[in-house]
C-alpha cells in the first residue's frame, strides 16, 4: 500500500511549504487537503463527527493555493483535495483553478469532491441542499468537458453554457482523476458514473470495500483504485485495508505547530513503514 496525510491546514498550523517537503523527505505518496469556505454562525446543521465542531473547520486555507505552494517543493507528492465542495463553487472558475495546478505541478492532481454536511454554508453558495447531489453531477460531467474539448458546451437543469474556450488544459489526460468522497448508495453511483477513485473515509469496514469493489466490477468498472481518507492509526485497521486490497491510505494529521506536526510524521512514517 501507498501512504499519505490527509489535514486541515489553517492559519494555526505548519505551514504549506514546510509541510510539503517534510511529507516527501519521509516517503509520503499524498497530501489531501479538506475545504470549507467558511463556517456560518448559525450553526444549525450538526457536525457529523459530534459536537463541538473543531477549531480548524473554521480556518481552513484555500486548498488550492496551499496546494501550489505545496507543489513549488516538492516533486512527486499527489496534490489532493479530500473534498473539495464543488456545489460550492463557480464550475468555471474551479475547472481553470485544477488545470492550472495539474499544469503546474506536472500533473501530480488527484481532485477529490463531494457534497458536503453544512447546508447554512451551501446555502450562502446559492446552493439548494435537496438538489446537491444532482448538482455536483452535472458539475462533474461538465468539467469532463472542459477540460478534454477545446470548445466546450454543457447544458443541463444546474449546469448550461453555450460554447466556451478554456485553457490549461490538464497535463494528465485525459482530465486529473476525479475521487468521489462518501459511502452512501448516491455516492456510490456518483463514483460509478462519473469517479475515477474512490475516497472513503477511515472508519469504512473492510468487507464493505471489498463489497464495493466487486459491486463496481458488476457495472463493469474494473480497476478503480480506492485510497482510504483519514485511516486510523493502528495494525488492525491497517491490516484490514491491505487485506481488502486498498491501493493508498491517509493518515489523518493534527492541526498543530511545526515541531508537533513533524514528531506526528515520524510517527506515521515509522508506521507505514511496515505495510509498504
Amino acid at each position: 500500500m501507498k501512504f499519505g496525510i490527509a489535514t486541515f491546514v489553517t492559519d494555526e498550523g505548519i505551514r504549506p511549504g514546510k509541510l510539503g517537503k517534510a511529507l516527501e523527505e519521509r516517503g509520503f505518496d499524498s497530501l489531501f487537503l479538506a475545504e470549507h469556505s467558511h463556517i456560518p454562525a448559525s450553526r444549525e446543521s450538526p457536525y457529523p463527527g459530534g459536537e463541538p465542531l473543531p477549531r480548524v473547520y473554521y480556518r481552513t486555507l484555500d486548498p488550492f493555493v496551499t496546494l501550489t505552494a505545496v507543489a513549488a517543493v516538492t516533486e512527486n507528492l499527489i496534490l489532493g483535495t479530500g473534498i473539495a465542495l464543488l456545489i460550492q463553487r463557480d464550475l468555471i472558475h474551479t475547472a481553470k483553478e485544477v488545470a492550472s495546478l495539474d499544469l503546474l505541478s506536472g500533473g501530480r492532481v488527484a481532485f477529490g469532491v463531494g457534497v458536503g454536511w453544512n447546508r447554512e454554508e451551501m446555502r450562502n453558495h446559492g446552493t439548494d441542499p435537496k438538489t446537491r447531489g444532482s448538482l455536483i453531477n452535472e458539475q462533474l460531467a461538465a468539467l469532463k468537458e472542459i477540460w478534454t474539448k477545446d470548445e466546450a458546451e454543457f447544458h443541463g437543469k444546474f449546469v448550461d453554457f453555450d460554447p466556451i474556450f478554456a485553457w490549461p488544459k490538464p497535463v494528465q489526460k485525459p482530465h486529473p482523476p476525479i475521487f468521489i468522497g462518501g459511502e452512501s448508495p448516491a455516492a456510490l453511483d456518483r463514483l460509478q458514473k462519473y469517479g475515477d477513485a474512490w475516497l472513503p473515509r477511515g472508519n469504512t469496514q473492510p468487507e464493505e470495500i471489498v463489497r464495493v469493489r466487486q459491486w463496481l466490477v458488476d457495472h463493469g468498472r474494473e480497476n478503480v483504485p480506492f485510497t482510504v481518507f483519514g485511516s486510523p492509526d493502528d495494525d488492525k485497521t491497517l491490516s484490514g485495508h491491505r487485506e481488502a486490497g486498498v491501493e493508498s491510505v491517509t493518515f489523518f494529521l493534527d492541526t498543530v505547530p511545526e515541531a508537533e506536526t513533524l514528531t506526528a510524521l515520524d510517527k506515521f512514517a515509522e508506521l507505514a513503514a511496515k505495510y509498504r
